[in-house]
């Protein structure tokens, strides 16, 4: 089954006939696999782990699929003759997007951009670098807009510090330097829900150390502030999120393993402790039973001493499975919005 915008991009293949195709932030379907019936090679960069997944189990000689911010360093200097990009849900990552593309066309390659009506993709125009041909509007289908534009002109050299930004923020166990690159959300200062979890952080930490979701990094490298000894793991599915945790690690002088995970999937043996701010927020059933299985498993990949404690909304219904999966639900602190759940194994 295809997402609306890969069903808009199929109606307008004719633009990439037998081209060698880039395709950027592409969503959880196989797309890139049909678009070979017209083109002659695909390269497919996916910025979620999840739709990695979905796409790669179709690779072969003649599509390559990969997952990051950028190809690999092999592919640094790839040029293609046609580049599409979805347009991400994070408006200001499109920027970012524009000149990666531009790194991989030659002078008058074609771009190509699919988006949702709702999803912002009508203010293209102001968004597009004047390396571009303005936009036009080729196709408007399946509640998605289809634009094509052409590389004029050589582009500044993409650097990742272009679309980072650094800020310190205090935090109960210090101050950190922060790295943010574009499209992961920040406040430049700490939630409610995080702050909440720093303020209460279990004082029996030890060992192998699991960030379920870790986002930019705030929370490992609290943890690593308090407690320099702990071997910790940070796991997100967002490409940016991931870099953003390595450049905040870096900037801090602390070292950790950052890696994609979807959920505990690609994650090997059991954690001293789990320590996370999950990113189940909004109540939605499918939202509510990702949660449901992140609670199982933890408890499964807990070792017997282990320490479990996340920050979750206050209205997501986690205490009958905390209940189910670890006999007792402990509510450690609170406030209007969110709850501080905390639980130790006493298995011997």
């Amino acid at each position: 089954m295809l997402t609306n915008p890969s069903q808009a991009l199929i109606r307008n293949s004719k633009y990439f006939q037998q081209h060698n195709v880039l395709v950027l932030n592409y969503e959880a379907d196989t797309f890139a696999h049909q678009c070979l019936e017209f083109a002659d090679n695909v390269t497919a960069l996916a910025l979620d782990f999840n739709h990695h997944l979905t796409l790669s189990s179709c690779a072969n000689e003649k599509l390559q699929c990969y997952f990051g911010h950028q190809l690999p360093e092999s592919l640094a200097d790839a040029k293609f003759d046609s580049v599409i990009i979805y347009f991400p849900k994070a408006k200001p990552l499109m920027g970012y997007l524009l000149q990666l593309a531009a790194q991989h066309l030659n002078i008058d390659g074609q771009l190509m951009i699919v988006g949702e009506n709702k999803g912002g993709v009508k203010s293209i125009d102001k968004l597009t670098p004047d390396y571009y041909s303005t936009p036009i509007k080729q196709d408007n289908a399946r509640h998605c807009l289809v634009y094509v534009s052409y590389l004029t002109q050589a582009a500044p050299t993409l650097s990742i510090s272009d679309w980072v930004s650094q800020y310190s923020l205090e935090t109960p166990q210090g101050t950190l330097q922060i790295c943010n690159t574009v499209g992961v959300f920040s406040e430049k200062r700490l939630d409610q829900g995080t702050e909440l979890l720093l303020s209460h952080l279990p004082d029996n930490l030890r060992g192998r150390v699991l960030d379920f979701g870790c986002g930019a990094g705030v929370i490992t490298a609290a943890l690593l502030k308090a407690n320099p000894e702990l071997t910790i793991e940070c796991i997100d599915i967002n490409a940016m999120a991931l870099l953003s945790c390595e450049l905040t690690l870096a900037a801090n002088s602390m070292q950790a393993k950052v890696y994609p995970s979807d959920g505990f999937n690609q994650i090997s043996g059991k954690f001293d402790g789990i320590i996370s701010n999950p990113p189940f927020h909004d109540g939605l059933t499918s939202t509510t039973d990702i949660a449901t299985q992140f609670v199982q498993q933890s408890a499964i990949r807990l070792t017997s001493q282990g320490v479990w404690q996340i920050v979750a909304n206050r209205h997501l219904p986690y205490s009958e499975t905390i209940a189910t999966h670890f006999g007792k639900v402990n509510v450690v602190a609170e406030n209007n919005k969110y709850k501080l759940y905390f639980h130790q194994h006493s298995y011997q």
